[in-house]
């Protein structure tokens, strides 16, 4: 019973970081020097390693998953407009087909899926 209670603190505390971490990186994806989006390189460099240590400390997949749900909701909730109509991700002006916040809403759920998908290196290790 106490390794379930660890387990589902480790999922609520994985979700609580993403969902920080999504916050942050959807304020943040904005910042630019110049033309060159740094907010976002950084915030998507950010969420990746994000994913990895938490999946490679916790040994699990469902941690990451948590993990990047937590952020995919903060994401999700932020890009839509604010009950003042403050938006935080807007949508392209004509003319632009692409925006730093709109590579940013679909980075997250691509990240999620490769981190969460990707082989346990010990599976790997002992067919060799």
């Amino acid at each position: 019973m106490n390794a379930l209670l660890a387990r589902i603190a480790t999922w609520v505390l994985a979700a609580v970081i993403g969902v920080v971490y999504g916050v942050a990186g959807t304020i943040g994806q904005a910042a630019t020097w110049g033309v060159v989006p740094v907010g976002l390189i950084v915030a998507s460099i950010g969420f990746v390693a994000l994913l990895i240590a938490v999946r490679t400390l916790t040994g699990e997949r469902a941690s990451a998953l948590a993990c990047g749900l937590g952020a995919l909701v903060a994401t999700l909730l932020f890009a839509n407009e604010g009950p003042g109509g403050s938006v935080v991700v807007p949508a392209p002006p004509e003319g632009t087909v692409v925006t730093p916040g709109l590579i940013w809403t679909f980075v997250v759920p691509l990240a999620v899926a490769l981190v969460v998908a990707w082989p346990t290196a010990s599976r790997v290790r002992s067919t060799n």
